[in-house]
């Protein structure tokens, strides 16, 4: 995925890594990314196997990020596709389409063969689309088409699987092997020399069963480690070789020379045993890391496969990503819509769950906006596709996930410095347990100051600590977007657990932001249908919800509504506009003392209005008062019970409005708030969060993502009220794409669960580490037993973090 940042002039390109063992891995690769010229900021996260570096693409580019990628030992995975082209004549209209392929960024490779007319391309996904190539060879005045039928493939999906089933043969085989040595381990535990079959017991035959399984199923740690160290860094690899060729070399000496040196115990089973336990422990993680990513397929579980639309006086079935914006979309009786756009012919009803949670269908008309993967439920309809591909609302989403689900939580850098560190601190401490035993606690054993050696090696990988954090930030977004809270990364995901202030837009978020004239009052002889006239000709081309509210107003009457003249909006004021040649102010008591306006007169009818929860908007005719219009936004169904809930957490709720201090009074009067902030200008709501920031507080801001983004991005952490517009996902850190104050409440019981299963994952790691290296420091524990934990700590950590999707959201009462 590749996306530019204008005002910096950067590009973000994400791709995944495969090839990575543990958290070391990651950090040599981002510091090798960061190293590059151009790179802004580099991010490689373990979990996920992904990378995301900023870059100024003057200077770098995708190819550079994939050659030290692979120079410094991992592997950037690519797919292939194949096209069929149409209109070629010779070999030069096959280089020049192969030329511009091949110029694409995140094509590794393109090759056009004229005699079958096909192109096979090999790409980065997430880089680049197959629309994105078709178009390019369309632009040569070509025809492009793809031919092969794995369009929905899951590549992500096929290559864990296929990273199973290595494990999984691996496994089966050293575990074969590895058997009758276990046998035999067990048997010098248990006395049963003389018992068991002599064979078990001869070391040459041990040596014939060690060998496959050190060199062979455990030839995956020698190649990494080769690689790490060539690049002079170390990771978990480096630890499972030394520890295992240890014991397995000392082995082989003391099989053959044993006599020279009086040695004659051998340590076979150790090295084939802690391969074993550790490609299980590697196969279980690998099965468990599948499920933490389950929400993404979930998500693209939804999307439709094929369209129909009409071109050419016709209806074709085409697949979904050859729709284009302009198209127009014919929609059946239980299909799903496959794009977003408006619909221009016929009724239904849509099943908008997916999106909104709401389980009651949705009426929908011409001009109605409908959502890709929303499903149609009872009428057909055509529609015009205004979003398709990576615009539309749901791939929003599904971006929104991965990259929330890429980025790193602040809680995670501690495992990030720790695990760059690890490798070489337990290297050293090895050593220095075979010094301290061979030449103090037990002078000339060499023997058992190797297994210590090995145990200590084995005990100590880091695999844990790395995947500490990572899972569960994956588990915990992807369970936030399932019940639609979309939390832009860790770091936002990690701070809403520590909010004790909440401030919330008053109108569209605490109120359904629809509001309705409710009173027209007429002052010296206007009449009220006269008010109501002037005053929608005068809102006419006001965006503002009460001017709207105002304009419906009349419109229901039946009302002309022609335009006004020398149109001026007043932000937090009215406006001012000249209507049939007459001068005329609608607006709040501000607006009036501006013009010089007295209004005395209506004070008291306005403050009766406003004790009513009512906003009340003052009209002036050439400079005197002519009457009075109230208009009222209804609270929305569960915003008294989201307050209730968030005030019973601790958190203070604050109310921010630009409404008079009357009207913003009584609507949280209604809701229960007791703090707030009226009459506020748009352009100072972003003061008034800094302002509680200042005071100590960790900040919340909730609205509509659009006229409140100064605020949203002042706050700690900015939550989005909407249907997960392009603005409000900008705007926002969390959207709450319901709509629904009680998403501010499950957002931050999700952050609480999920920071707690994080820290719960940090403690075991580090407890296991802190305590399994002295322990095996003291020879008290064998190198077997230390392979086995280790192993399965990794399993541990990633099954906690699975745990988080039983998460479901409790009201607070």
């Amino acid at each position: 995925m590749e996306t530019r940042v204008q005002e910096k002039n950067l590009a973000t390109a994400s791709f995944k890594v495969n090839g990575m063992t543990c958290a070391a891995c990651a950090s040599r690769i981002q510091k090798g990314l960061a190293k590059l010229e151009g790179v802004e900021q580099a991010n490689v996260n373990f979990a996920v196997e992904k990378a995301s570096v900023q870059y100024n693409p003057e200077k770098v580019g995708l190819s550079d990020f994939i050659k030290t990628v692979e120079q410094l030992g991992y592997r950037v995975p690519a797919e292939k596709v194949q096209l069929a082209i149409t209109g070629m004549s010779c070999a030069a209209c096959a280089a020049k389409i192969e030329k511009k392929l091949n110029g694409l960024p995140g094509v590794k490779a393109a090759r056009v063969n004229l005699a079958t007319e096909k192109a096979t391309v090999e790409f980065i996904p997430g880089t680049i689309s197959v629309k994105d190539m078709i178009d390019a060879v369309e632009q040569l005045n070509y025809g492009a088409h793809r031919i092969d039928d794995d369009a929905g493939r899951d590549a992500e999906k096929e290559a864990r699987e296929r990273e199973i089933r290595r494990q999984k043969i691996f496994f089966i085989f050293s575990a074969i092997f590895s058997f009758p040595l276990a046998l035999y381990m067990f048997g010098e535990l248990l006395g049963m020399r003389g018992v068991w079959p002599d064979i078990l017991f001869n070391p040459y035959f041990q040596l014939v069963l060690a060998t496959p399984v050190q060199f062979i199923a455990g030839w995956q740690f020698y190649k990494d480690s080769y690689i790490t160290l060539k690049n002079k860094s170390a990771n978990m690899s480096v630890l499972i070789a030394m520890g295992t060729s240890a014991a397995y070399f000392y082995s082989l000496a003391v099989t053959f020379w044993g006599d020279r040196f009086g040695q004659h115990e051998v340590y076979y089973e150790t090295g084939a045993i802690i391969i074993t336990l550790i490609i299980l422990g590697k196969l279980l993680e690998a099965i468990a890391k599948g499920r933490t990513s389950e929400a993404i397929r979930k998500l693209m579980g939804l999307q439709a496969k094929t369209a129909r639309v009409i071109r050419n006086g016709q209806e074709l079935d085409i697949p979904v990503d050859e729709v284009e914006v302009g198209d127009i979309v014919v929609v059946r009786p239980g299909e799903k819509i496959p794009v977003d756009g408006i619909i221009i012919e016929g009724h239904s009803s849509v099943d908008e769950s997916m999106l909104t949670g709401e389980s009651i269908p949705v009426d929908k008309k011409p001009g109605d906006e409908v959502i890709g993967a929303t499903v149609n439920k009872h009428g057909s309809f055509k529609f015009k596709a205004t979003k398709v591909g990576k615009d539309t609302a749901l791939a929003q989403i599904i971006r929104l996930v991965e990259e929330a689900q890429g980025s790193k939580a602040p809680i995670q850098r501690m495992a990030d410095v720790i695990s760059a560190y690890f490798v070489p601190a337990v290297v050293a401490i090895a050593v220095v347990t075979f010094l301290i035993w061979y030449f103090i606690v037990d002078p000339g054993n060499f023997t058992r100051a190797l297994i210590n050696f090995t145990a200590v090696l084995v005990i100590a990988c880091p695999c844990a600590l790395g995947l500490a954090t990572p899972t569960s930030i994956m588990v915990g977004t992807g369970k936030g977007a399932e019940n639609g809270i979309l939390i832009k990364g860790g770091e936002y995901l990690e701070k809403a657990h520590r909010l004790n202030a909440i401030i919330l837009d008053k109108t569209g978020t605490i109120t359904k932001g629809e509001p309705e004239v409710t009173d027209v009052v007429g002052l010296n002889e206007m009449n009220e249908e006269e008010i109501l006239r002037l005053a929608a000709i005068a809102e006419k081309n006001s965006e503002h919800p009460l001017g709207q509210a105002i304009i419906a107003g009349a419109k229901a009457k039946g009302m002309d509504i022609p335009d006004p003249n020398n149109f001026n909006a007043i932000p937090g004021h009215g406006v001012t506009v000249e209507v049939e040649g007459k001068h005329i102010l609608l607006g709040n008591r501000k607006l009036m003392r501006q013009h010089g306006v007295e209004i005395a007169e209506v004070e008291e009818k306005v403050q009766e209005l406003e004790n009513q929860g009512k906003t009340a908007m003052l009209m002036a005719v050439e400079g005197k008062m002519a009457g009075i219009i109230a208009v009222a936004d209804t609270v929305k169904e569960h915003s008294q019970e989201a307050i209730k809930d968030l005030q019973r957490m601790g958190i203070e709720v604050w109310m921010i409005t630009g409404d008079n201090r009357r009207t913003a009074e009584a609507i949280a009067k209604q809701v229960g708030i007791k703090h707030v902030m009226a009459e506020v200008l748009p352009e100072d709501k972003a003061n008034k969060v800094q302002e509680l920031r200042q005071q100590g507080k960790v900040v919340g801001m909730v609205g509509d993502g659009i006229n409140d983004a100064p605020a949203l991005a002042a706050a700690d952490v900015g939550f989005a009220i909407g249907t997960g517009t392009d603005v409000a996902m900008e705007a926002a850190d969390i959207t709450l794409i319901r709509g629904d104050l009680r998403g501010i409440v499950a957002s931050i019981q999700l952050s609480k669960a999920t920071m707690r299963n994080i820290k719960q994952n940090l403690f075991w790691a580090l407890a296991y580490n802190s305590a399994g290296i002295p322990v095996a420091a003291a020879g008290l524990l064998s190198p077997v037993l230390a392979g086995a934990a280790m192993a399965f700590s990794s399993v541990s950590v990633v099954t906690n973090a699975l745990r988080l999707r039983r998460w479901r959201f409790k009201p607070s009462h």
